[in-house]
């Protein structure tokens, strides 16, 4: 009988052992057990169960794994090197119950006399240890378990209390953290992601030159100039420089879900950075640049090679060591990549390009491009703007003597409604003039800043010129109604054009300073803070957060992100724009119609600029909210807000008469 209790423990059933439902049973009301024997021989039938399935589990998953291109790839089967290793950790964990019973038949063939219940002390320790491996099992089923987060199943339930569970389960981590450390070292090392299965905690995104191109789809609309599209139009104007073939670029992503809680989110991104850049350095490692700076690693990837499979043979996860390695792999490729983006790309020259266009540092420029577009996009716009708009911004760029070079590096973009795919842009849209609501503005990224300049960091700077713009825009129609006004400065005026150019003076007023504050306290503020901190550096990781602390500081600054201030800008801004239209389009005595219409700006305008001063006025602590105290300080300084008790632009219409007095402005 003890033979047949041994191959029940094995898994296989006999006369006295048989398989019911998945498990194994003793043959009920044999006359030669004992009932105290039948308990033990159930309990050791429980045993032999879980072997059982264990076997199943590693036979059905532990083989070759299915070829992702093959159909099988698409089932709800489990499937993946992790899972492979993680039977193979299995396997080694039950190698010793399986030389338990080897030693237990030896015994047994020399000592006949032994019992069932020796057979159960000897197998002790596995009725704790079967169950929670197989619960393990159970849960790596039911979740549908894959890749990476094997390893954060298996990390819960190494913390128990019992030593033999622990230790089985640190078994099991040490086998699949072994394909963890070849994916590692093949992504920290060489670039690879080796993911053929989707298990690694970083996978590929999108590819920016296909991205780029489907952007530029909706330019090769006809342009109208005797059937010259589009397309053909930029290949006419491209530079020499240009003609270099464009390369795809891909952009990897963590994947939060597969990344194991005993890894920090701040170290998977170190990883992803490490990978990312050698991804890209053996991507384009035939370009000069490349062959100047030498290897990214300053050719020590075999000893980075050899701390990763150290790391390996450990046989405990070692955070402290494993975070040790990747900071100093780290440390090479941010050092490197300092010196390659500072100062073989020019970084200090790139950033004050995109200071002098997105941010309108060419004051001058913007002024001439105004003008010369006021007509363009005065309304809705239509397929030829966007192509119309770009030759005024080339002749604005050469009426102030600006170089082509940097010039052709921008393009401006005018989103029409017949483009899909689009994102709807941010920032002031003033009525009646949807042309110059839609405008942005577009940079042709040179190798290697596009790891710095992103598509979500052009769309922080795209923001920031819309509203700066704006501004700019609306600052500039006021001065032209004050040139209107001084050209009529000899003639005798009404009451109500005197009325008329006091309010025209409070909202230069309060645009002027609003100027001043964005130009001087925020922009050139911010953008000596952010030349200091690079300098400070060798440290490319560095440079990345400083520049997002720069852009976030900016939209800040700018209230754009805080909405009640940005909106009351907006409305400002645009009862700015309407009582520049009224007056360029009247700009003589105006009749009973328009004087109505002065008299809504004008107390649109008093409204926006109370609840703007009581918004301002409100934060008395300068921690709390410094910036809107510095804008109070400016729109403020010489108590004449104050005075006039935070409103501005008080206008009463005059009653029309036959006889109006008159006076002299």
């Amino acid at each position: 009988m003890l033979h047949e209790v041994l191959l029940a423990l094995s898994g296989y059933p006999g006369n006295i052992f048989v398989e019911k439902d998945g498990s194994l049973e003793v043959v009920p009301d044999l006359p030669f057990i004992h009932p105290s024997e039948q308990e033990i021989l159930s309990s050791l039938c429980k045993l032999g169960t879980f072997y059982m399935k264990f076997k199943a589990f590693t036979t059905k998953y532990g083989g070759a794994p299915i070829h992702p291109g093959k159909e099988e790839a698409h089932t709800s089967d489990l499937h993946g090197l992790y899972l492979i290793a993680f039977c193979s950790g299995l396997e080694r964990v039950l190698e010793p119950y399986r030389q338990a019973l080897l030693t237990l038949e030896r015994e047994i063939l020399e000592d006949p006399q032994l019992t069932v219940f020796y057979v159960q002390t000897e197998l002790m320790q596995y009725k704790l240890l079967f169950p929670a491996i197989s619960s393990v099992i159970r849960q790596v089923e039911s979740q549908r378990a894959h890749g990476c987060y094997i390893l954060e199943i298996l990390h819960k339930n190494s913390f128990c209390g019992m030593p033999e569970v622990r230790n089985a389960m640190e078994i099991i981590l040490y086998y699949c953290h072994g394909v963890l450390y070849k994916q590692l070292s093949a992504w920290l090392i060489h670039g690879l992601l080796l993911d053929r299965y989707n298990e690694f905690f970083i996978h590929q995104g999108k590819v920016l030159a296909d991205a780029a191109r489907a952007g530029s789809q909706g330019d090769d609309d006809d342009l109208g100039i005797g059937g010259l599209s589009g397309k053909q139009l930029r290949e006419l104007m491209q530079v020499a420089g240009e003609e270099e073939e464009t390369k795809a670029y891909v952009q990897f992503a963590l994947r939060p879900e597969m990344l194991p809680s005993y890894i920090p989110v701040r170290l998977a991104e170190k990883i992803l950075f490490v990978g990312e850049s050698i991804q890209m350095f053996e991507h384009d490692k035939d370009r000069p640049a490349m062959k100047r700076t030498g290897s990214i690693l300053k050719n020590s990837e075999d000893q980075f090679a050899e701390e990763l499979h150290q790391l390996s043979k450990a046989p405990l996860f070692n955070l402290a060591a494993f975070e040790s390695v990747i900071d100093r792999i780290r440390k090479s490729v941010a050092e490197h990549l300092w010196k390659l983006v500072v100062e073989e790309a020019d970084l200090f020259g790139h950033l004050k390009l995109m200071k002098d266009f997105y941010l309108l540092g060419r004051g001058e420029l913007y002024l001439a491009f105004i003008d010369c577009a006021q007509s363009i996009l005065r309304g809705p716009p239509t397929s030829v703007t966007e192509h119309d708009v770009n030759a005024a911004f080339l002749q604005a760029a050469r009426d102030v003597l600006l170089d082509d070079d940097e010039v052709t590096q921008f393009r401006l973009s005018v989103q029409t409604k017949g483009q899909k795919g689009q994102k709807k842009p941010s920032g002031p849209l003033p009525s009646g003039e949807i042309g110059w609501g839609v405008l942005g503005l577009s940079y042709s990224v040179q190798w290697p800043l596009h790891i710095l300049f992103t598509e979500a960091v052009l769309d922080k700077y795209n923001t920031m010129f819309r509203f700066l713009l704006s501004v700019k825009r609306v600052q500039l129609e006021l001065q032209h109604c004050w040139a209107l006004q001084m050209e009529g400065k000899h003639m005798v005026s009404e009451q109500s054009e005197v009325a008329k150019w006091q309010l025209r003076t409070h909202m230069a007023f309060l645009l002027d300073n609003l100027q001043y504050y964005l130009q001087v306290d925020v922009l050139e503020t911010q953008f000596s803070q952010l030349v200091e901190k690079i300098h400070a550096t060798r440290d490319f990781e560095n440079i990345r957060l400083a520049h997002d602390q720069f852009l976030s500081s900016l939209l800040a600054q700018s209230f754009i992100l805080m909405k009640p201030v940005f909106h009351c800008l907006n409305e400002i801004l645009d009862q700015c724009h309407n009582f520049a239209m009224l007056v360029s389009l009247s700009p003589g005595a105006l009749n009973e119609r328009q004087l109505e219409l002065l008299d809504t700006i004008a107390k649109d305008f008093s409204r926006q600029s109370n609840l703007l001063f009581k918004i301002l006025s409100s934060v008395r602590s300068h921690q709390a909210s410094p910036y809107l105290a510095q804008l109070l300080l400016r729109v403020d300084y010489n108590k004449y807000f104050s005075q006039a008790g935070g409103t501005l632009g008080s206008y009463k219409a005059p009653v029309p008469s036959s006889s109006s007095t008159t006076t002299t402005v």
